[in-house]
């Protein structure tokens, strides 16, 4: 019975972390500072898989969510040379229309897009 209980917890338990990752599944954007009705962020697949909206110079290839960080993966591009980068940022709050991020004590607030 003991054994049973712990199966069944542990498979609700995986299976609320992966509805959870489901719900970061989209295209999420912030308005660009300075520049009226443009828009920038990233674009969240299945399989771990990310792009870049509307930013050529960071260039994002990968995603993934460790307890409560989103961990975006890609390249920098600038000056002539291209880095690779990992950026973790801790998940405030989710809904179906909004995300909202904290990094480096800035909170960044994300819009779903269709």
């Amino acid at each position: 019975m003991k054994k049973w209980c712990l199966l069944s917890f542990i498979s609700c338990s995986l299976l609320a972390c992966a509805s959870a990752d489901r719900q970061l599944l989209g295209s999420w954007t912030e308005p660009i500072p300075g520049m009226p009705g443009k828009t920038q962020g990233f674009l969240l697949q299945e399989g771990g898989k990310a792009s870049s909206v509307n930013m050529t110079t960071l260039l994002y290839e990968s995603w993934e969510k460790e307890g409560n960080q989103l961990i975006l993966k890609g390249k920098s591009i600038g000056n002539g040379q291209t880095i690779d980068f990992s950026s973790y940022m801790g998940i405030e709050e989710i809904n179906d229309h909004e995300l909202i991020l904290r990094k480096d004590g800035k909170t960044v607030r994300y819009t779903r897009q269709p």
